[in-house]
């Protein structure tokens, strides 16, 4: 890669006069990702080239920069010990670049390539320790837009090894607001999108609740809620239509994740509500501090192999509190939920059949064969007459 004036960028390279390239870590549609000696501070970092200007016009790469330090601003303000910290953003050749915390780890999607699935008390203690930096996000006025198995990281040796950290926060709607223009351009990952922003909608802090869900599910399940497809137009319609396969291995997480994976937004927990439920499955009501800070631990108190390097896997921890015969039991079938009385929505209307449908337990809806049929042609018309009202 070259900078725009031509300059190749590698290790050696010297961004901003200050950040010293050593190695790559790893890029993508973003940019790529470097770990970088700190000068000044004298301290390893990562560092970021979020996206080349090249063969923008100017009034793009203008905008695409002014974004880009905006929403590094407003991340810098965000000090959790689960979440990457944004420590500068600087431009180099023009190029803007974002200086973050190095945390020695991989990620979530990483570890899924060495275990299929991750158990569910073991997922349940990461989407605690993630909700929890989240909720203090929305807290202050942070939505991160872009949650998925790749932005959760887990430190894989160290002090920190077995801690999770969620990264990224809102670079990709600096991005995408920068070189689009378009407020019905589809910002985020098709697998992990809420209902609502499939939708066109503006992704708020309910959306981050929806995509963290997601993410917990594609680790116990092994898939996205909505499957597996190369087509990205296929899983954003299975998104915008709410068709969520049933989760089948998620044991004593299934009722948190179908909460967090409502299709209505206004029916989904809070980010913090979220955090305590999820902390709930592992240590009961009341005791998610006995999660936050500490690293993620099988039931036997050790760090689980998928998360850290051997060395790490060896330290033994205090193991987790003794299960309750209810958290170990199967999860027990969701409350049954009325039909509607009074419809003055068609989306609620719309995502109540759609809920019906793909979850015919929770609801008191007795759907025969051709029962489920008109249902679904009904689900379709709605869906038709929303977009034309659109």
């Amino acid at each position: 890669m070259a900078d725009r004036y031509g300059q190749i960028i590698g290790p050696d390279y010297l961004v901003a006069g200050r950040y010293r390239l050593r190695s790559k870590l790893g890029g993508g549609g973003m940019g790529a990702v470097w770990l970088a000696h700190d000068r000044l501070l004298d301290r390893e970092v990562a560092i970021k080239q979020i996206i080349s200007t090249a063969g923008m016009s100017e009034f793009e790469a203008n905008r695409l920069r002014e974004n880009v330090i905006r929403e590094g601003r407003v991340a810098a303000k965000l000090s959790h010990k689960h979440a990457i910290a944004v420590y500068d953003v600087t431009l180099e050749a023009g190029e803007p670049w974002l200086v973050m915390e190095y945390l020695p780890s991989r990620s979530l999607a990483k570890a899924l390539t060495v275990a299929e699935h991750i158990p569910p008390i073991e997922i349940a203690q990461i989407g605690a320790q993630v909700a929890d930096a989240l909720s203090q996000a929305h807290d202050a006025g942070i939505v991160h837009r872009d949650l998925k198995p790749g932005n959760i990281l887990i430190a894989d040796r160290g002090p920190d090894a077995g801690v999770a950290k969620v990264s990224d926060f809102g670079i990709a709607s600096a991005v995408g607001d920068a070189q689009l223009h378009d407020a019905s351009v589809i910002t985020g990952t098709p697998a992990y999108l809420p209902p609502e922003v499939a939708r066109g909608a503006e992704p708020t802090a309910a959306s981050d609740v929806f995509s963290l869900g997601a993410t917990l599910y594609t680790a116990t399940e092994g898939q996205p809620p909505f499957g597996i497809d190369t087509d990205a137009e296929v899983l954003i319609t299975r998104a915008a239509h709410g068709q969520i396969i049933p989760p089948g291995r998620s044991g004593v997480l299934t009722d948190v994740l179908l909460h967090m994976l409502e299709p209505s937004p206004t029916r989904r927990p809070t980010m913090a509500q979220a955090r305590d439920e999820l902390a709930a499955v592992v240590v009961g009501p009341g005791g998610v501090g006995q999660i936050l800070g500490h690293p993620v631990r099988t039931v036997d108190g050790i760090i689980p192999p998928w998360a850290a390097r051997q060395s790490a896997v060896r330290r033994q921890l205090p193991p987790l509190p003794p299960m309750s015969p209810q958290r170990l039991a199967p999860a027990p079938a969701l409350q049954r939920r009325p039909a509607p009385t009074r419809i003055t929505d068609l989306d609620s209307l719309r995502d109540w059949f759609r809920m019906a449908l793909a979850n015919p337990h929770q609801h008191v809806l007795p759907l025969t064969l051709a029962g489920a049929a008109a249902a679904a042609a009904f689900v379709t018309v709605v869906t038709l007459i929303l977009t034309v009202a659109r």
